[in-house]
């Protein structure tokens, strides 16, 4: 049966954002160049140039102490609870770069000792610039944009999705992984023709980007079938004696009727993602809530790759369900990443089979046809 079958209908590759690569910092070095030339080549004279410049670098320096000025009168109410009953301490929340005062200073001198001796203009030029900044605060000008606090929120990791992403590898697949392969291994020894191909002896974990999580695997699709239970991981943890861990092998059955098994779950914390959206005390939108489901993905991905322990012992499948109800998408998506496991060492070495577009999603440049482990493996030929 050729891949065609069930591949993927929309190109799942682009639906992860990669992390963002500093461009707008190098854009702003940039533009800083291109100005700097451009002013160079205008033929201005240098002295009014240079006043100008250094009256816009103070006013901008005004406007951050005046910002923070306006927040240290909330702070100030809020010395024990916030800031341990400290003053310097909500002033250095309120103005934490602490240079600005610094620089505030020498432009300020640079502007004087380039003035024409108009102590009265030096005068309405500040506070002119003052009162700009005063109106650009109360008109909540100043607010970043979306992409700032999202870029601020992903390199500081305090979004949501970097805790569940955390929680779920520390509480659970840091547990269960390791443990994944040995499981298969005794269950295809007792039923070698249900496991035929250890390059399947995974974990495959369900992404949903809407996090509508089924937990009937069944319900959801009719050519997912439950067959057994992989043997159970007892441990004692947190309290509770004999806690048990246990993953589902199921059988999904293809157009041509041909039967593939895989053990499969779905990533058990977008139920909270898709929980706080329907919850108003949250206050989380349907937006929010997909940004954070990718994101909660790319940070899985960069912890279990970072994982010596957990490598080769699992599959993120990672998908964005069709606006039209299709019946068997879900096992058309698993399908092809078993198919892909199926035939990535062959797609390789012996270039008998055609490469397909890669669908797992990955933050970075994935090649599906490279075998997960880290180890290699021999060339097998009994997975048929």
């Amino acid at each position: 049966m050729s891949q065609e079958s069930w591949r993927p209908s929309h190109p799942s590759a682009l639906l992860i954002p990669k992390a963002r690569a500093g461009r707008a910092q190098r854009a702003v070095y940039l533009l800083l160049a291109l100005g700097a030339a451009a002013l160079y080549l205008s033929g201005e004279p240098l002295a009014p140039t240079a006043r100008s410049l250094t009256f816009h670098f103070t006013a901008l320096q005004i406007g951050v102490l005046l910002k923070g000025t306006c927040y240290l009168a909330e702070e100030i109410f809020h010395l024990q609870s916030r800031h341990h009953g400290s003053f310097w301490r909500a002033l250095n929340a309120c103005l934490p770069q602490r240079w600005h005062g610094l620089m505030l200073l020498v432009c300020g001198s640079a502007y004087v000792a380039l003035l024409d001796g108009d102590g009265q203009l030096l005068g309405l030029h500040l506070g002119l610039a003052s009162l700009c900044q005063l109106l650009i605060l109360a008109l909540g000008l100043h607010k970043p944009s979306a992409v700032e606090v999202s870029e601020m929120s992903e390199k500081s990791k305090q979004n949501v999705a970097h805790g569940l992403a955390w929680s779920y590898y520390i509480g659970y697949l840091k547990i269960v992984l390791p443990r994944v392969k040995k499981s298969m291994e005794e269950f295809s020894r007792a039923n070698p023709n249900v496991l035929a191909c250890s390059e399947t002896w995974k974990l495959h974990i369900l992404v949903p980007l809407s996090c509508d999580v089924c937990d009937d695997l069944e319900k959801a699709d009719s050519n997912i079938q439950y067959l057994t239970d992989l043997t159970e991981t007892t441990l004692t943890r947190a309290g509770t004696k004999k806690r048990v861990y246990k993953h589902s092998l199921y059988t999904i059955r293809d157009k041509d009727n041909k039967l593939w098994h895989c053990a499969v779950e779905y990533a058990t914390p977008l139920q909270s993602l898709y929980a706080m959206s329907q919850d108003e005390c949250a206050a989380f939108s349907r937006e929010e809530r997909l940004e954070q489901a990718k994101l909660f993905y790319r940070t899985l991905e960069e912890i279990l790759k970072g994982s010596k322990e957990c490598a080769g012992t699992y599959r993120l499948i990672a998908y964005e369900e069709p606006g039209e109800a299709e019946t068997h998408f879900l096992s058309r998506e698993i399908l092809w990443h078993l198919w892909q496991q199926h035939h990535e060492e062959y797609a390789v070495c012996e270039g008998n089979h055609p490469r397909a577009p890669s669908t797992t999603l990955d933050s970075t440049d994935l090649n599906l046809q490279i075998s997960a482990s880290d180890l290699p493996h021999p060339l097998r030929s009994d997975c048929f």
